[in-house]
């Protein structure tokens, strides 16, 4: 895959999605503002939950993922679930090394912050179930794939979250002589949040392909009705954003330097995850769809569920729920930068790629 060609397939996107950095920076900006122009309006966004998910958030992220999931082929999913180098492969990067190296980069690079620590490592054990779909979108990756390895990640989730977290909160720092923490949370709060952050929009997105593909054929199905909803997860990808940094506006100019200390091991774990994901499907043999699929599936976390259960267990004004705050606020402008980075690498591919 030379230059030319990638340069192409970046040509080729929408002008929503080519100018994607642009707008997210603006929605940012116009975030910070509202925070801090409107000083009641992250109290009265905080208001406006069901438990501890923040219903506006929650509207953004549905409206993100539906579209993505009604693109996928669910007829070929199969195809995904056998495949003996992916599926391993996600699982150790997901299940043993995010989690291991968040841990390790929470512990040298904020030993003296431990609420902040604490948070990191919620978020490291949090494996992605939504913003990762667009993510994969972009950087035209295997759709069934990602599918595959959000829904295999959420049933971990609720198997594995709250033994992760003793193990790595408790058990491993007392082994290693460091100081331990204790995360209560239920496998019934898991799998609530699994349900309306992935099994709403999946459901809504294989019912539409079934009904619409029934009604009215696949090639109506896919070349008239899928571009015209298409926009709308860009739409809930960029009103999400809005609302997470009018919510965190106020703190995030009152405490800068907090946030730039959590930034620091956020950005090296982004980085490495993601780069050590592609490097690694590229070296198993993986193409260059399944690769993508690989490395943002790797990278990408639930920062829903890391909010949440650092808000339920220590409190919505703890330095553990700041550090999940910030996880997104980071993830976002970094995931949309290596979708470029992931276009960029299709050259290393030899095989025809199909976006």
């Amino acid at each position: 895959m030379d230059a030319r060609t990638s340069r192409s397939v970046v040509a080729g996107l929408s002008t929503l999605d080519r100018f994607l950095p642009v707008w997210i920076g603006l929605a940012m900006a116009a975030g910070l503002l509202l925070g801090r122009l409107l000083p009641g309006l992250d109290t009265a966004l905080e208001s406006v939950k069901v438990g501890q998910i923040s219903l506006p958030i929650a509207l953004g992220l549905l409206l993100m993922m539906y579209p993505v999931l009604a693109k996928v082929r669910y007829d070929r999913l199969d195809t995904v679930t056998g495949d003996r180098r992916l599926l391993p492969a996600s699982l150790v990067l997901n299940w043993v090394l995010g989690p291991a190296l968040m841990f390790a980069l929470a512990w040298l690079l904020l030993p003296d912050l431990p609420e902040y620590r604490t948070g990191l490592i919620i978020v490291g054990l949090a494996r992605c179930i939504a913003m990762v779909l667009i993510w994969n979108d972009l950087a035209c990756g295997d759709r069934e794939a990602a599918a595959v390895l959000v829904a295999l990640n959420s049933v971990f989730q609720v198997v594995a979250f709250g033994l992760l977290g003793w193990f790595y909160l408790d058990l491993l720092p007392g082994w290693l002589g460091l100081s331990q923490e204790t995360l209560a949370v239920s496998a019934w709060e898991i799998a609530f949040y699994v349900i309306i952050f992935l099994g709403i929009p999946l459901a809504a997105g294989y019912a539409s392909r079934r009904l619409g593909e029934r009604t009215r054929g696949r090639d109506w199905y896919e070349q008239r009705f899928l571009p015209r909803i298409g926009p709308i997860a860009l739409y809930g990808l960029l009103f999400t954003i809005v609302i997470l940094f009018a919510l965190q506006g106020h703190t995030i100019s009152e405490r800068p330097l907090d946030v730039a200390r959590i930034a620091v091991p956020l950005l090296a774990y982004f980085f490495l995850m993601w780069g050590g994901s592609f490097l690694a499907g590229r070296a198993i043999g993986l193409p260059y769809e399944k690769t993508t699929t690989l490395a943002f599936t790797a990278a990408g976390n639930n920062f829903e569920l890391a909010i949440a259960v650092a808000v339920g267990v220590f409190g919505v004004t703890s330095g553990q729920a700041l550090a999940g705050v910030v996880g997104p606020l980071i993830e976002v402008p970094v995931l949309v930068a290596l979708v470029y980075v992931s276009l960029w690498g299709r050259r290393l591919f030899k095989e025809p790629v199909h976006a």
